[in-house]
């Protein structure tokens, strides 16, 4: 059976191609040309059972939600926990980034419980088990990591992460380089160290022809990520950032050439008068595919709510032209998030999805205008169902006004509307 690139490129508007125009309110001749071109991707491996979703320009924002274990916190109950709240907050898509024990078993119980489509990052669990069963990171080769990337995409995984821009020439200048804060990303960092003590080029990088086969068996979106983007604003939009970004580049038109589609991963930390740079960059150099963003986080100042920077740069990334933003919870930079801050991180980032799109097409804004004319009315029941977060906006009324009113406690007989 072929990709669905494959199919748009003949003209064949699938099942999944009709699934998201319909969702996406977008004519099924003008979705299947864009993902023909690779500037839309489906998210459905062909085993997975879900609905599809679709990323890329012309669509709404999507919103994606990291969870999974780690070594000190492996309590799979909570991982699902976490999930059932990210899909019931709204989350497009859920990526498991679990490195504690028992990875393959908590990967097929947050498959078997998700309903939206999943990714993951192979090289952690690769590297977890060269280092658990073999004692030593080092000895990950490129059997062990492209026998991970199948398993995980045998089990229905609907897109993967690989870091294949880490390459040696890149850690090379990278390590000449006067960065602030090095590498920050978890996947790219295991290659950077790898490729250090072993003298050996990135598996993903040379023996990228077979990480695109094993995409391409089945329908798995290759999710091109940004190993060295920049983990504080000194290191934004810097040497080794744009050198991963053009390998990335020529990796793309590699894989589109054979039929498998391909999102791109980006920042990071960018201060908010070069996200616009980077993200006509990405498009410049990737040919137009999708940009998946981490935030990207607008200041460094401020833990605990990392969340609030994240949507600031994410809102604005969207507006210039991101597709797909990664929430950032509450939690970043301080530990591993709860079941709360995994609700916080997908809220916060569906409203900047959502302020982009509305600033970009009028369409998105129908939402707003209907919870303007419930507030003209002093509907407040309507208010309620509308709000993006319906249970939290219900117990702040609830607790503001204990007493009825056809105002609210701000403003009481005073209130503007009445």
């Amino acid at each position: 059976m072929k990709t669905q690139l494959e199919q748009a490129r003949a003209n064949i508007i699938t099942e999944e191609m009709r699934t998201i125009a319909i969702s996406e309110d977008i004519e099924p001749s003008q979705l299947c040309s864009l993902i023909a071109q690779g500037k839309v991707v489906i998210l459905k491996n062909k085993i997975h059972g879900i609905i599809p979703s679709g990323v890329g320009v012309g669509l709404r924002t999507k919103v994606n939600a990291n969870i999974g274990t780690s070594e000190l916190c492996n309590n799979l109950p909570v991982e699902i926990e976490k999930l059932k709240i990210a899909q019931d907050n709204g989350a497009d898509v859920l990526m498991d980034l679990s490195t504690g024990t028992g990875i393959d078993a908590t990967r097929k119980e947050i498959m078997k419980h998700s309903i939206i489509p999943v990714g993951t990052v192979p090289i952690y669990q690769a590297m977890v088990e060269a280092y658990t069963k073999l004692g030593d990171m080092r000895l990950m080769n490129e059997d062990l990591l492209f026998e991970v990337i199948e398993k995980q995409c045998a089990d229905g995984v609907d897109f993967i992460t690989v870091h294949c821009g880490v390459t040696r020439e890149v850690v090379r200048q990278l390590d000449d380089s006067d960065r602030l804060t090095g590498v920050v990303s978890r996947g790219g960092s295991f290659l950077a160290k790898w490729i250090r003590e072993t003298k050996k080029e990135n598996p993903l990088f040379e023996h990228y022809d077979r990480l695109i086969s094993i995409a391409k068996k089945y329908d798995v979106v290759l999710s091109l990520g940004d190993g060295l983007r920049p983990g504080s604003l000194a290191d934004a939009t810097d040497r080794a950032q744009i050198q991963e970004l053009i390998i990335l580049g020529e990796l793309t038109k590699k894989a589109l050439d054979q039929g498998v589609s391909v999102m791109v991963e980006g920042p990071g930390h960018v201060p908010i008068d070069q996200i616009e740079t980077n993200i006509r960059l990405q498009k410049e150099l990737c040919y137009g595919v999708p940009f998946y963003v981490l935030g990207p986080l607008v200041t460094d100042i401020a833990p605990g709510y990392d969340h609030i920077t994240a949507a600031i740069g994410g809102a604005w990334a969207a507006f210039f032209g991101a597709d797909f933003l990664c929430y950032v919870t509450p939690a970043e930079h301080l530990g591993l998030p709860s079941v709360q801050d995994v609700k916080d991180g997908v809220i916060v980032s569906r409203i900047a999805a959502h302020a982009a799109d509305v600033a970009k097409n009028r369409k998105y804004r129908s939402w707003d205008d209907k919870m303007s004319r419930a507030r003209k009315n002093l509907d407040w029941e309507t208010q309620l169902k509308l709000a993006v977060d319906p249970d939290t906006a219900r117990q702040v009324r609830t607790k503001k006004n204990p007493e009825k009113h056809s105002a609210c406690s701000m403003c009481g007989e005073f209130c503007s509307m009445k």
